[in-house]
């Protein structure tokens, strides 16, 4: 993606955390010559030979998986807070616009064997019940209910380029006070998030 050289991210551990923390994202390959999109769970995870990659799943109903194809690259897009930023919070008079963090993420898909997917979703579904008031786990799903795990195609992406873009008023650093400040004025939680994040990159 077009990243200008100010807002380019190349902190590789704050990647990785913000990929962990900000895992549902979007995976892009091109089905009958035009560009597929599937909104999934894009998990980081280091294989065998300590290696970055993304495991994820998706419906085999879903025509994608008709087109993965071994060592055929792939986009995964991620997308963090986004807030609208007014110029009249500058001291000079510039055009308003958006701050955001966006993560695109480029690799080789490889599809995984039926076993290596139920250990994929044992993963999956551990780490997002851990925090639940009554976690579940699969392995106390009856036989009959895991065999959905036919219904789904795993896979997973080796990792070859990541590319970052940390939109912060990195260009307006004169007025970070004032942009933070209006910026936590605002209920949503986008707003807070990029106030935060500007902070951050002050201190």
């Amino acid at each position: 993606m077009y990243i200008p050289p100010h807002y380019n991210n190349q902190d590789i551990d704050e990647i990785k955390d913000f990929l962990r923390k900000n895992s549902f994202g979007i995976l892009i390959n091109i089905v009958d010559h035009k560009p597929w999109g599937t909104h999934i769970p894009l998990e980081l995870e280091t294989d065998d030979d300590g290696a970055d990659i993304l495991a994820g799943h998706i419906a085999k109903a879903n025509p994608q998986w008709k087109y993965f194809k071994d060592e055929r690259e792939v986009l995964c897009i991620f997308n963090g807070p986004h807030a609208y930023v007014s110029s009249s919070w500058y001291k000079e008079e510039e055009v308003p616009t958006w701050n955001y963090i966006a993560v695109h993420v480029y690799g080789t898909l490889k599809v995984l064997t039926e076993e290596e997917t139920m250990a994929s979703m044992y993963r999956l579904v551990d780490k997002y019940e851990k925090n639940s008031k009554n976690p579940i786990s699969l392995k106390n799903l009856s036989p009959k209910t895991l065999r959905q795990v036919k219904g789904v195609v795993g896979f997973k992406v080796a990792i070859s380029d990541i590319q970052a873009t940390y939109k912060l008023s990195q260009t307006q650093i004169d007025d970070h006070h004032k942009i933070i400040s209006e910026l936590r004025e605002r209920p949503d939680s986008g707003s807070q998030s990029i106030a935060e994040h500007i902070k951050n990159k002050k201190s």
